[in-house]
């Protein structure tokens, strides 16, 4: 990897440049230019302007909706780089989509997390950046070195002061990460049992811990439809919870998704803007720029640059 500051070149791909941006603000450097367009078919043409020979290239682009789009301009830019001489491909992917799909539920399903990390793999990334894969076991299923991020520290902050607090998972699958936030504000547990009929079809068949008369925080990775959060605050509020706050790290937020989760009864709605948020004022968005730059430094050597 190269030593030198002037080699590492930032792009910004066309899903979320505002992060881009305020990413490498905080690094000191500048975003080169890199064209996303499509052809008259819909195929999807990208073209770096930067000299990148030798370069370590920063790509930022999370696979937010419209996911493929995104994926495929990622998995573009890389390969335009490496076609250039790049020395070394830094992505960083704070949201990555089909981590959901991370195992086949029967006969005829895709592989398709396995699938779309070795398009990744394929395109010439050396290095990944993401944050709270939906399965923290999928990082092993890339074929490149990964820095899997977690938001703790992002909204810790916002959480503690919250008196006689329980922190909720809202599914069996979330459990590891609502310990983890249990034990760092030293609260009670709870988790929702949740149904799931369909992929994005979810039932709630009870609460498990002890809710009644306590503020509780369910923290989640993401809000796609808005269904498992809205459902669990509803059984959270069915079993006696004083107040509902809602903590998820992506906001997804497929149609219908924004107005399900103001329907439902959480006081607060807390996200990051790994991706594009949406602007409502009952929507308070935690910003992530500092802690993906902190990553970048990290692995491209910009630390000991600095100092």
């Amino acid at each position: 990897m190269s030593a030198n500051p002037s080699a590492i070149i930032f792009i910004s791909g066309d899903a979320h440049p505002k992060l881009a941006a305020e990413i490498a603000a905080e690094l000191q450097l500048s975003v080169s230019s890199a064209a996303v367009a499509t052809f008259a078919d819909g195929e999807t043409r990208v073209h770096i302007e930067a000299d990148v020979r030798d370069a370590v290239v920063v790509i930022v682009q999370p696979t937010s909706p419209p996911v493929n789009d995104h994926l495929v301009s990622l998995a573009l830019l890389a390969d335009a780089a490496k076609a250039a001489g790049a020395d070394c491909i830094i992505a960083v992917v704070p949201y990555f989509g089909y981590s959901r799909q991370e195992q086949r539920s029967a006969v005829g399903d895709a592989r398709s997390a396995r699938l779309a990390a070795n398009l990744l793999g394929m395109s010439g990334i050396d290095r990944l950046i993401t944050l709270d894969l939906h399965v923290p076991a999928l990082e092993s299923a890339f074929p490149l070195s990964v820095t899997l991020l977690q938001p703790d520290e992002l909204f810790l902050p916002v959480i503690r002061g919250i008196a006689n607090l329980t922190i909720v998972a809202p599914d069996a699958g979330g459990m590891k990460r609502a310990q983890r936030f249990a034990g760092r504000l030293d609260a009670e547990l709870a988790v929702v049992a949740k149904i799931r009929s369909g992929p994005d079809a979810v039932a709630v068949s009870g609460v498990l811990g002890n809710v009644r008369g306590r503020e509780c925080v369910i923290v989640d990775d993401m809000a796609s439809t808005g269904r498992t959060l809205a459902l669990a605050a509803e059984a959270l509020r069915d079993a006696g919870a004083d107040a509902v706050h809602a903590v998820f790290t992506h906001p997804v937020m497929a149609e219908g998704a924004i107005e399900r989760l103001l329907a439902a009864p959480i006081k607060q709605l807390v996200t990051s803007d790994s991706i594009p948020p949406p602007e409502h004022p009952r929507i308070q968005v935690v910003p992530i720029a500092s802690l993906l730059a902190a990553a970048v430094r990290n692995v491209s050597g910009l630390n000991v640059l600095i100092l």
